[in-house]
């Protein structure tokens, strides 16, 4: 026997209401309720930031939460960070510095990334590398995340090459996401390897 609580918050600026089992997380919530399928499920325990969104602003991972403390509160996944014009700056840095690699880890990277800009205006290099700790890549040395986040803060530091330019005009074209475009190179990789 599962019980069973209706929950109403705030997901992406839309008003949500949802009954959810009282043990469930708010990240098996957000993609088997909500199909919002850009928050990732790394770990499971906290320890890989996949799944990081933000709970009232604040980062959280969203293994770690119950569904039902998010009763009355408001959460934005990867999919609320952009808007139907454009990519966030933070997403649109990430594209234009190559910080995409498989994808996997990218949606809690933003999410984390766009905490850390919201909350310290005055970060640097250390603070990004600090601020991302949690949050874990395979692929990747973090440079171009760091990258990333550095020039969403202080803006583009050098012109868009134009491969990048002509690429994201024509995603923002076709309505894809970032976690759509994470999902194609994925999906791009050979079934064995």
């Amino acid at each position: 026997m599962s019980l069973e609580q209706e929950i109403r918050f705030v997901v992406n600026r839309r008003p949500t209401r949802v009954s959810v089992p009282v043990t469930m997380s708010a990240l098996e919530m957000i993609r088997d309720k909500l199909k919002l399928t850009g928050t990732k499920c790394g770990c499971e325990e906290g320890e890989c930031g996949a799944c990081t969104i933000l709970l009232d602003g604040i980062s959280v991972n969203s293994c770690l939460v119950f569904a039902v403390e998010c009763d009355g509160r408001e959460l934005t996944t990867i999919e609320g960070l952009q808007t139907k014009e454009s990519l966030s700056e933070l997403q649109q840095a990430f594209v234009d510095k190559g910080a995409v690699q498989c994808g996997f880890c990218i949606p809690g990277m933003i999410m984390q990334g766009t905490y850390l800009l919201d909350k310290n205006p005055d970060m640097t290099v250390e603070k990004i590398k600090r601020g991302i700790e949690g949050n874990l890549c395979r692929c990747t040395g973090y440079k171009k995340v760091i990258e990333a986040i550095a020039s969403a803060l202080h803006g583009p530091a050098e012109p868009k090459p134009k491969s990048f330019t002509a690429e994201t005009q024509r995603t923002q074209r076709e309505g894809k996401t970032l976690s759509d475009l994470s999902a194609s190179a994925v999906n791009s990789l050979p079934k064995k390897l």
